[in-house]
């Protein structure tokens, strides 16, 4: 098996939705969870859609705002969570450090 499977693999066990999207704001990859998740609101392909398809203006606004701030080289920033859960916007970077997208992480309380 190829590393690519097993990273897909080890994604696709985090029982917690996973969402990977690239600097142009588009999704690149869901893990299981999220498909699962994600598919009755959106649909089944939102893989190389805009990850502002599926959110409202408000969310736009922080979202550009979070990736202002990953730009600018902050790596984990918290969002708004609800009561069970954290939620955070984690920057995914190359091995120079640049910045090659980021992903919506969660945490329970």
């Amino acid at each position: 098996m190829e590393l690519t499977e097993y990273l897909v693999a080890i994604l696709d066990s985090i029982s917690e939705e996973i969402v990977l999207v690239d600097t142009n704001h588009k999704i690149v990859f869901l893990n299981k969870t999220a498909k699962e998740n994600y598919k009755e609101r959106f649909g089944e392909n939102l893989e190389g859609k805009s990850v502002f398809d599926c959110h409202n203006e408000n969310s736009k606004k922080i979202i550009l705002e979070v990736f202002a701030r990953l730009k600018q080289g902050e790596n984990k920033i918290e969002i708004e969570g609800t009561p069970s859960k954290k939620s955070f916007i984690v920057a995914v970077r190359d091995k120079r450090g640049n910045l090659i997208g980021y992903f919506e992480k969660f945490e329970k309380r």
